[in-house]
């Protein structure tokens, strides 16, 4: 799929993956609207071109926010007469956590919930509401005479293959999030919207800074880099959500986005 004029809807687009996704698409000739809790920073705006971004304060856990922001940018798809393209779900959190700790108390149940809230309800929210549109458009919308509508690329981990102590809640919602995409490309296949999804190891965003990822785990993934023995770079995601937009027979899969790094099972 061309993405050159069409608009794509990326939560958490203000910052880390989904920051490097919405600088990729605008810089390819798409429309992004960013759902995101707080407004980015008036100099990452300002190194965009004009009028091809618009932000949504959006807490991607509120229904209500996400179909109001969705609705206001199928308004705004129309008047640029750039027709909806699809989603990229970036927004998620870490939710560290043993399930156990030292004195035998059990993990909050509050931290297990607002995982699944934000990364596995938060993202099937907004898909619905994202493909409800979608399969709305006509099928004269694709060049290429294939019919295709649009894309949904979402956002699992390397958690959900070979996950670390204290990952239980994110790699439960992660592990979801894989599982969840041949279906969703199926249940979608009809209207010629595909789904995929991309399992990244460790990348430098400030979810991972320091003080965000504990050190421990963050020297112990480190050490078990393959190639390129670093830490992903935001602009090496992007550019494989492009291709995914692009390259038609990626469908219905999770990708490992990882250097063939595997998680260690001890810290």
């Amino acid at each position: 799929m061309r993405v050159q004029d069409r608009t794509f809807i990326i939560s958490g687009g203000s910052s880390g993956l989904g920051l490097a996704t919405t600088t990729g698409l605008v810089h390819n000739g798409a429309y992004v609207a960013v759902f995101d809790l707080t407004e980015p920073a008036k100099a990452i705006v300002e190194k965009l071109p004009p009028n091809r971004v618009k932000f949504y304060p959006v807490d991607i856990a509120s229904t209500t926010s996400v179909a109001d922001a969705v609705q206001d940018t199928v308004k705004w798809s129309n008047e640029t007469h750039a027709p909806l393209g699809g989603t990229v779900c970036c927004a998620g959190v870490l939710a560290p956590g043993m399930i156990i700790n030292s004195s035998f108390e059990p993990l909050a149940l509050s931290t297990i919930q607002n995982a699944i809230n934000i990364n596995l309800v938060g993202t099937l929210n907004l898909i619905r509401l994202v493909v409800s549109q979608l399969a709305q458009l006509p099928e004269s919308i694709d060049p290429g005479n294939e019919y295709e509508r649009g894309v949904v690329v979402m956002v699992s981990s390397a958690a959900a293959y070979d996950g670390q102590p204290g990952q239980v809640a994110y790699s439960a919602t992660k592990g979801a999030i894989r599982s969840l995409t041949l279906p969703l490309a199926r249940d979608l296949s009809r209207y010629g919207i595909r789904a995929v999804s991309i399992a990244p190891s460790l990348f430098s965003t400030a979810m991972t800074a320091k003080g965000k990822l504990p050190e421990k785990a963050r020297q112990t993934i480190e050490r078990n880099f393959e190639w390129p023995k670093r830490a992903g770079k935001p602009d090496e995601f992007s550019e494989f959500v492009l291709e995914i937009c692009r390259n038609r027979m990626l469908n219905g899969c999770c990708l490992r986005l990882d250097g063939a790094m595997r998680l260690p099972s001890k810290l």
